[in-house]
């Protein structure tokens, strides 16, 4: 009896291994929060500095080729070419000759008198030029007080124009030194991000476009802080402001319009400079 009450039934302890089951996925949860915040950042590094990187790299050179072609070609109807300058043609749409259709010889028996059979042309109906590709860079943007110097292309797609680091001309605005407004878009943060700056930007300041055809320079006269991106007004050919009537203009002019987002890291509203062509 004495054996038998001295035996000891077997307890079995699990505090140790349930211990270890939490530390184990603690550990674990703290190794995913350190990867998502390394994720995260290598994204915001990217965002804010590979982009940029990138950006002005393909941009600058883009400007040098741009300047090297029209330092080696002189302007549009300056040289000897068939234009309406040299030879009296009538230039086309794309500044080329417009060449008349040429009627095919008459058959003999209309040369020797007999019965006229009428003239076939031989050249095709001219068709008007197609519109310029979008992405195509056209001119160089520089504004001295920012130390900006960046081309230009043609339409505001992310994709072609602005993700790239260049400035993008609005379709349907005003050429570079013509009546009207030119109006241009640009990234104020990432991809090269070229008006970051443009509200540090005056009155008086100056701002230069050169195109093959020549160099433009405008003056800053407005300054339009804060406005709705829905606000269209702002880059009509007579620019005013729907949302405050206040900026903008009543008279037909030649005008530059800038135009980006505000505040800085956000899209929800517009910044916009004006400036007027300098006779």
């Amino acid at each position: 009896m004495r054996g038998r009450g001295r035996e000891r039934v077997p307890v079995v302890v699990q505090a140790r291994s349930g211990r270890r089951g939490l530390a184990r996925a603690l550990w674990i949860g703290a190794e995913a929060v350190v990867t998502c915040g390394v994720l995260v950042l290598l994204l915001v590094v990217h965002q804010l500095w590979w982009t940029n990187q990138q950006a002005r790299a393909e941009a600058g050179e883009r400007v040098e080729v741009l300047e090297r072609e029209w330092d080696i070609s002189p302007p549009a109807g300056t040289g000897t070419g068939t234009g309406a300058g040299a030879g009296g043609g009538v230039s086309s749409p794309s500044g080329g000759p417009v060449r008349e259709p040429s009627a095919a010889p008459s058959s003999p028996a209309a040369a020797g008198g007999g019965s006229p059979r009428p003239a076939r042309t031989s050249a095709a109906p001219v068709r008007p030029a197609a519109p310029p590709p979008s992405g195509e860079t056209f001119a160089v943007l520089r504004i001295p007080r920012i130390g900006l110097t960046v081309p230009v292309a043609r339409g505001i797609s992310k994709s072609k124009v602005l993700d790239r680091g260049y400035v993008g001309h609005y379709p349907g605005t005003a050429a570079p030194g013509r009546a009207g407004n030119v109006a241009l878009a640009g990234h104020r943060n990432t991809h090269g991000e070229p008006f970051r700056y443009v509200n540090r930007l005056r009155r008086g300041d100056e701002i230069t476009l050169r195109t093959r055809e020549g160099t433009y320079t405008y003056v800053v006269d407005q300054i339009l802080p804060v406005t709705s991106p829905r606000d269209t007004g702002v880059i009509r050919p007579v620019p005013r402001s729907v949302v405050k009537p206040s900026y903008g203009y009543s008279a037909a002019g030649s005008y530059l319009t800038l135009t980006t987002c505000t505040p800085e890291f956000t899209s929800r509203h517009r910044l916009v400079v004006w400036a007027i062509l300098r006779r």
